[in-house]
């Protein structure tokens, strides 16, 4: 265990493992509230309080002296994308700092060549890059194809975008995935053209991006089983002891289902089944969703992509972009990636089947089209249906209202505030940049919010997201949107009982709480006490438990 050395055990087998000496967190209430002693047996936490009682109910347990540590419930995953995490070991860095080293074209270039080298790739294999953003190169602009093709003439080169809405593709690329000149752009779609032409340069956004999907080398199945274990530890040591995959299709579930069958997942992992595959899983008893898991692992909701991203300008905003489109369009304004009868048809497809459902929505008009689409199925907070609204990011106020009404749930990205919060004050002023994820005004409302990292889109640190929700201050300083900064505790709350309770497992995991699992984490400060939030970033995972079970631990 993390503590090795200050563990100690009576001369008769251990009955159990008995926390004390350190600050003990439940984060059961809406107060902070602290234990001196817990003791877990199992995989269950079976007693909560003083440690003199403690020790003479549970004589034989063995003893961990936290030594002034803090312990609380182990990190929930509110949204990510874990079938990401397995394939970008097989991929290529392309993000700026902090997260990756690119700042310029040629840093793109150079990191591309540098695997194909190392991996010993030939000329005709194609090659993908994660975390490509043009945001942050000092050429402000995107790439194109004719960057790319003078370096890799013969390779199909894919980088995909920060957003996980598009990717540039070199002239080769653009060749394998068929599309030329004449290619029409497809409805909900972007592909962005070269000056003065149709001539495609390399940019493909939203459903334009489909045509390259199905081009993304997949490992086999026995690669990545043998990756998967690094995949998760990417989460423990993070201290989660879940994982989201939150647009799974048919092939990522089974793979999913074969992992857990085989033993391999020591995280949860729940899978939000993509509504793209409806027609081969709905009512197919092979893809049963569960509020169980089995092994590890459930299918827990369908996942409706409504729009793009902001920083991506596929957004479905109400007011348009102040910079125009991802192509240069004028009075844009991103579009719905459905139309708003077919969404509506959806919804109600779910509603009628009881599915769990969680959509998609970065703008405020593509948040109207659930608000209105949830509207019409007749449902409302009563009913708990815990509609997750994913990201929820361009809110407008107005909307909040209607969440509280509806029981509609946002997942916020407060990342977005350092990472894209430049970006969104261009794009659609400082009035509607600094309301994102207004998390402040939706605790106001009683509106329950969870706080995610949208991994791999951005790291899964989960101190930097707390910062993140209590600073909201952007690469250049700007604090964004200070009226919606949230406490340390809130913070927690987001990353802990609020994920649990979109996942209806409230019962289960979240906070410390006899009769629960004995998941949670050892950190060396305590967030509650750290007097300059700027520090909230310093703090490190020393081990975290999952069902009584140490999976990390760290130095």
């Amino acid at each position: 265990m993390m503590l090795t050395g200050l563990a100690q055990a009576s001369a008769a087998q251990p009955i159990g493992t008995l926390y004390f000496g350190g600050s003990i967190l439940t984060m059961e209430g809406e107060e902070p509230g602290y234990v001196e002693a817990m003791v877990s047996t199992g995989d269950t936490i079976a007693f909560l309080g003083k440690q003199a009682e403690a020790r003479a109910r549970y004589p034989n347990a063995e003893l961990v002296d936290l030594q002034g540590k803090f312990l609380m419930p182990s990190f929930r995953d509110p949204h990510g994308h874990f079938s990401f995490a397995i394939r970008m070991m097989d991929q290529v860095n392309l993000a700026i700092p902090p997260v990756g080293p690119v700042t310029r074209i040629a840093d793109v270039i150079e990191q591309l060549a540098t695997f194909k080298r190392e991996r010993k790739l030939g000329d005709d294999a194609i090659i993908v890059g994660w975390g490509y953003d043009q945001d942050g190169l000092e050429e402000k602009r995107h790439i194109n194809k004719l960057d790319l093709d003078d370096a890799f003439p013969d390779n199909p080169i894919i980088l995909i975008h920060v957003s996980g809405h598009g990717a540039v593709l070199n002239s080769r690329a653009l060749a394998v995935a068929n599309i030329t000149a004449q290619t029409q752009t497809p409805e909900g779609g972007v592909i962005a053209r070269l000056p003065g032409g149709n001539e495609p340069a390399g940019l493909l956004m939203e459903t334009a991006l489909l045509a390259v999907m199905g081009m993304i080398p997949t490992a086999s199945q026995e690669h990545r089983l043998a990756v998967i274990n690094e995949a998760q530890m990417e989460y423990a040591r993070n201290g989660y002891t879940s994982a989201v995959d939150g647009f799974a299709t048919i092939q990522d579930v089974e793979f999913l289902q074969l992992a857990a069958r085989q033993g391999k997942l020591f995280i949860d992992v729940a899978a939000i089944i993509a509504f793209v595959d409806i027609a081969q899983w709905l009512n197919n008893p092979k893809y049963p969703f569960s509020r169980e898991y089995d092994n590890n692992f459930r299918i827990a909701a369908m996942k409706i992509t409504q729009d793009g991203s902001p920083q991506g300008k596929t957004a479905f905003m109400r007011e348009p972009y102040l910079t125009g489109g991802p192509s240069g369009q004028k009075n844009w304004r991103g579009e719905p990636s459905m139309k708003k009868e077919d969404f509506e048809q959806l919804i109600q497809t779910a509603t009628d089947h009881d599915i769990p459902l969680q959509v998609h929505c970065n703008g405020d008009a593509a948040i109207d089209m659930v608000i209105d689409a949830v509207r019409k199925t007749g449902i409302v907070a009563k009913d708990d249906r815990r509609t997750v609204i994913i990201h929820s990011n361009i809110q407008a106020p107005d909307q909040l209202d209607a969440y509280a009404e509806l029981g509609l749930t946002p997942s916020y990205f407060s990342n977005h505030a350092f990472f894209w919060g430049d970006v969104h004050v261009r794009n659609f002023g400082k009035e509607r940049a600094f309301n994102i994820s207004p998390m402040k005004s939706a605790k106001t409302k009683g509106v329950v919010f969870s706080n995610h990292t949208d991994f791999n889109i951005t790291p899964l640190d989960p101190f930097f997201t707390i910062w993140t929700a209590m600073k909201r201050e952007s690469r250049s300083g700007v604090i964004i949107g200070p009226d919606e900064r949230i406490d340390a505790y809130t913070a927690l709350q987001a990353l802990t009982t609020s994920p649990a309770w979109q996942f209806f497992e409230e019962d289960r995991v979240g906070k410390l709480n006899v009769g629960l699992e004995a998941s949670f984490v050892v950190l060396d400060q305590n967030p509650l006490t750290i007097t300059e939030v700027d520090e909230i970033k310093d703090i490190r995972v020393l081990e975290t438990i999952k069902a009584g079970k140490s999976i990390f631990s760290g130095p």
